[in-house]
């Protein structure tokens, strides 16, 4: 916001992210794909889940009120955590209650599929704030705590407020797109699309990494393994997964 506006009341505007990722990895036997998901679910577990959340609180300028995180078995884990934009301290006998009462949610999906031997490991991130904060500036952070080859990400500003001579404001802060939120050296390793709906105030950006590294999808493998033929075979398989997760339908 490049100035203060003087509101009536309380910001009773809605600030919601939801931010997803995908990592595929190329697994040849059933054997390796589970040891992949097992890796992966050892990786990102609740606890390192919840340190990744509460340095996103950390940085949006939030204080954590409560934090609830689960491992689940056989895959996967789960964290949430209650988010105010101010502290709720007791002072004497009375209990400073806030209105901005916000939340941060994180879920992980690991999953495979023996016919394919394509893993996939995604990452749901909902950010929900009310009053002054916005969870755009924690984009980079997000898009660096994960190996990400698929993101799409949605920002939807709701409701209204009011200032001090009663004018609404749907909107508090200038957006024209979520990529203005994120590190130009990301953005270049990206393929970047948005769908934007500006009269509703609701952005959409999806990406997909343009470049593939063919070691960094194996997993127990080495490239120089396997002949040129079976890695033209690996990378086409790769390149269409990434493609019909980020068209969102089965294109081949």
């Amino acid at each position: 916001m490049s100035e203060k506006r003087k509101l009536y009341g309380f910001n009773n505007l809605t600030k919601a992210l939801s931010f997803n990722i995908y990592d595929v990895c190329y697994a040849k036997t059933a054997r390796e794909q589970r040891d992949y998901i097992a890796y992966i679910d050892e990786q990102y577990n609740a606890e390192r889940l919840t340190g990744i959340l509460m340095t996103l609180t950390e940085m949006i300028g939030a204080n954590v009120l409560n934090i609830a995180r689960q491992d689940y078995e056989p895959q996967g884990a789960s964290v949430a955590l209650l988010i105010a934009e101010e502290s709720m301290i007791p002072s004497g006998q009375t209990q400073l209650a806030h209105l901005d009462k916000s939340h941060v949610t994180v879920h992980t999906y690991p999953e495979y599929h023996p016919e394919t031997c394509l893993a996939t490991f995604r990452v749901d991130i909902d950010v929900a704030t009310c009053g002054e904060i916005t969870p755009l500036s924690t984009l980079d952070y997000l898009i660096s705590s994960f190996d990400s080859d698929i993101i799409t990400m949605d920002y939807r500003v709701r409701g209204f407020t009011r200032d001090v001579n009663g004018r609404k404001l749907f909107m508090d802060h200038e957006i024209r797109s979520i990529q203005d939120y994120i590190d130009q050296n990301t953005l270049l390793r990206y393929d970047a699309v948005d769908i934007n709906v500006y009269g509703a105030n609701l952005f959409h950006t999806k990406m997909m990494l343009k470049e593939i590294d063919l070691q960094n999808y194996l997993f127990k493998t080495d490239v120089y393994e396997l002949p040129p033929k079976t890695r033209l075979e690996i990378m086409n398989n790769l390149r269409r997964e990434m493609i019909e997760i980020f068209s969102g339908r089965n294109i081949y």
